[in-house]
């Protein structure tokens, strides 16, 4: 099992980040173009507990996936977990968590993840999917940035 963790602090308010980061729409603007994120079904709407969202994605070399996850729990303004039920990996459990700051709100992801083919996945792993992983919550932390500026 593999961790990936990043912490954002944005100058916004709590409501305006929810209303951002709790539209699934709004994923493809903070996912590298390269990646072609397209939503299938599950755009429309808000979140709540049992959201089925489905989406194709290209992550290398033109290889298109499908990738379904599912918004198992919600409170408003707090904090939401999607977790797959079907795409690459063998578990993906991603924590979204807002937290009112001075100045802000602090945005929190966790993302507990495990390849699948046993020792195949773990140099899968080494060789390009945490570097991959951390390229792409990278894009997402610039791009917030751009979008809504920093606290200083």
């Amino acid at each position: 099992m593999y961790k990936l963790e990043r912490i954002q602090k944005l100058p916004i308010s709590i409501s305006t980040a929810w209303d951002f980061f709790s539209n699934p729409i709004n994923l493809s603007k903070i996912t590298p173009p390269y990646m072609n994120f397209n939503i299938i079904d599950g755009a429309d709407g808000g979140i709540y507990p049992g959201k089925i969202i489905s989406y194709t994605v290209t992550p290398i070399l033109n290889f298109k996936l499908n990738w379904v996850t599912e918004i198992t729990q919600v409170e408003k303004l707090k904090f939401f977990i999607d977790e797959q039920r079907f795409g690459p990996y063998k578990f993906w459990h991603h924590k979204h968590f807002l937290k009112n700051i001075n100045g802000g709100v602090e945005m929190t992801d966790i993302v507990h993840y495990k390849l699948p083919m046993g020792l195949l996945g773990n140099i899968a792993h080494k060789v390009f999917v945490k570097r991959k992983l951390n390229e792409i919550f990278g894009y997402r932390f610039s791009i917030l940035k751009n979008i809504f500026g920093e606290i200083k």
